[in-house]
């Protein structure tokens, strides 16, 4: 948690080995009262100068980056090193995710964590395999004993890769508290990540509150700036009148072979008071998804444009917040010129700087045009009921109160056994799933167990059938409607047929896809026992590394895939090795 923080200069030996001029005027930097130790860590790679393709905090889809991506020069096969001495924790595999992912606790109370690994160390590696097939499963999470696997600072535990939901070759690192498991920025440890580059300013916008709670209606307006190199002015002075917020889009890059990544933290303040400050310390990982709380999600949904908003909604359960005044609105209704500043600093205590002035004025106040709806409270539960429908919002699901609009369409073509319910709009973004039971329209006995909800993109929402309805949990308002899945998944054989010999491969390669509920599980079978299959969503690609299990001459192998529906595919191949 950020406590209260310290407005100060740039501390520089707070993160070792730096080489910063901090200007006086423009480097105020945030500063949080927990204390990290910061000589405890190496870096976990020892590629030089180290480089980010991803910062702490960053923003991304539906979260805020939990770590730090360390570029590996567009390859794998880096060795990854304990940073300190500890103990392995946890062992994650993943069919997405991380895919391959090392947790070690040290002593020091702290978690590091290490992701997206091409490989284990062998002495890890040998376990891992050992627990797949004792659980006959490719995805494990397992959290060993302190004393299994011990490890040292330095000591290889992996080599970097591209496994799970990666978009490239990368070392994703983090640094968790071990008790709480928040994620903490790992530059609060001494992990050096050269920069004297301050952040980039790109847009400033003004949104027209006036006592409305912020929507898709809520009246924005951009506002022109220049400037570069730490310095940027608004083109004009601005006149407002009535409650606004503002917002901004900014990125940061640093030293080297940089991606654009996120900034630290983001301060602005009004006649020389500090009235709204982000900045991006540490993180629960329950609260990420409020990344869309924290921005203006109609915008990004519709321009991919994230505009950090400097005004908190009440529902917005983040802790990187602080000093905030009226919840970072104003209200300018003085007749008076006002003094505004933005202070943008990056990890190392760059920072940018934009002022501009106010004129309260007398213009019309821009109020927002409201549809008629239901207004549900966001700090309660809610219900919504109809004869063919019920939606339940639990409390914690809503960031904003919400003016509820609800829309029976008719019954789709094809593959539809319920009219399509439009639940509000996809511009109000959820915390957490909401409860969705939907009617059937006379759905036969024998497909019942093959019933799942549908959003209006064709993407499932899972489900099951009970007593007429058909109940999912979506993590997103949309249009929603019954449909059911008969099919089996698809095999594919990329590199073996029928009586092929293979000798000289090192792995049989498929293809597994499924057309609708999406893949359950996936098992093969040599000679009648079970053999572990790896798998990569990403690419969709299933494979077997030969081993000691599989010995010269004749065998039969057996794939069997089922789907979320237990819609079964078989296939069956014989070889020889």
């Amino acid at each position: 948690m950020i406590k209260k923080p310290i407005l100060h200069l740039f501390n520089l030996s707070l993160f070792i080995c730096c080489s910063i001029t901090v200007n006086v005027l423009h480097a105020q930097q945030i500063f949080s009262n927990n204390k990290y130790p910061i000589t405890d860590f190496r870096q976990p790679l020892d590629i030089a100068p180290p480089a980010l393709a991803g910062s702490f905090g960053e923003l991304r889809g539906n979260h805020f980056h939990s770590g730090v991506d360390f570029r590996t020069n567009q390859r794998e096969g880096y060795p990854v090193y304990a940073v300190a001495d500890g103990y392995i924790s946890r062992l994650r595999v993943q069919n997405s995710g991380f895919g391959q992912a090392l947790y070690i606790n040290h002593p020091n109370g702290f978690t590091t964590v290490y992701g997206h690994l091409q490989r284990f160390a062998p002495k890890i590696a040998a376990i891992v395999k050992n627990l797949e097939y004792e659980k006959k499963s490719f995805e494990i999470d397992e959290f060993p004993d302190a004393t299994l696997i011990p490890v040292h600072k330095g000591e290889v535990i992996a080599w970097s890769g591209n496994r799970g939901s990666s978009g490239g070759p990368h070392l994703h690192f983090e640094i968790r508290d071990t008790k709480t498991e928040e994620t903490i920025n790992p530059q609060f440890f001494g992990i050096i990540i050269p920069d004297n580059i301050p952040p980039i300013i790109h847009g400033l916008y003004v949104y027209r509150l006036n006592g409305k709670t912020f929507n898709e209606f809520t009246p924005k307006q951009a506002i022109g700036i220049t400037g570069a190199n730490g310095n940027y002015k608004t083109v004009a002075p601005l006149s407002l009148t009535g409650e606004v917020g503002f917002g901004l889009v900014t990125t940061d890059r640093h030293n080297g072979a940089s991606g654009t990544n996120g900034v630290y933290s983001i301060q602005l303040e009004m006649d020389g008071k500090m009235i709204y400050t982000s900045a991006l310390e540490r993180f629960a990982f329950e609260n990420s998804k409020a990344i869309n709380s924290h921005i203006d999600y109609p915008t990004y949904l519709n321009t991919k444009r994230s505009i950090q908003k400097s005004f908190v909604d009440p529902g917005n359960p983040l802790k990187i917040y602080s000093g905030l005044v009226n919840s970072g609105k104003i209200n300018f209704n003085d007749g008076a010129a006002h003094q505004l500043r933005y202070i943008i600093t990056d990890a190392k205590g760059n920072a940018s700087i934009l002022p501009f002035t106010v004129n309260a004025g007398s213009a019309p106040i821009m109020a927002p045009i409201i549809p008629s709806g239901i207004i549900y409270p966001y700090g309660k539960m809610n219900e919504f009921n109809t004869e063919d429908i019920k939606v339940v919002f639990p409390k914690g699901t809503l960031y904003n109160d919400l003016n509820f609009v609800y829309k029976k369409l008719p019954k789709p073509a094809g593959n539809a056994w319920s009219a399509v319910h439009q639940i509000h709009n996809r511009y109000t973004p959820l915390h957490i799933g909401f409860d969705l039971w939907i009617k059937a329209d006379q759905l036969p006995e024998n497909l019942r167990s093959k019933a799942l909800i549908l959003n209006s993109n064709g993407s499932t929402q899972g489900g099951s059938y009970d007593n007429g309805f058909v109940k999912a949990t979506p993590r997103n308002f949309g249009s929603f409607y019954i449909a059911v899945d008969t099919i089996a998944p698809r095999i594919s054989p990329i590199n073996i047929i029928e009586g092929k010999s293979m000798s000289g491969l090192s792995r049989m390669n498929f293809r597994i896809s499924d057309n609708l509920s999406g893949i359950k599980s996936f098992n093969g079978y040599l000679d009648g026992k079970w053999i572990l299959m790896e798998f990569d969503a990403k690419t969709a690609t299933l494979w077997h590394s030969f081993d000691e299990r599989t010995t010269s001459g004749k065998h039969t192998f057996e794939l069997v895939v089922a789907d979320m529906k237990d819609n079964t595919r078989r296939y069956t191949v014989h070889f020889s090795k």
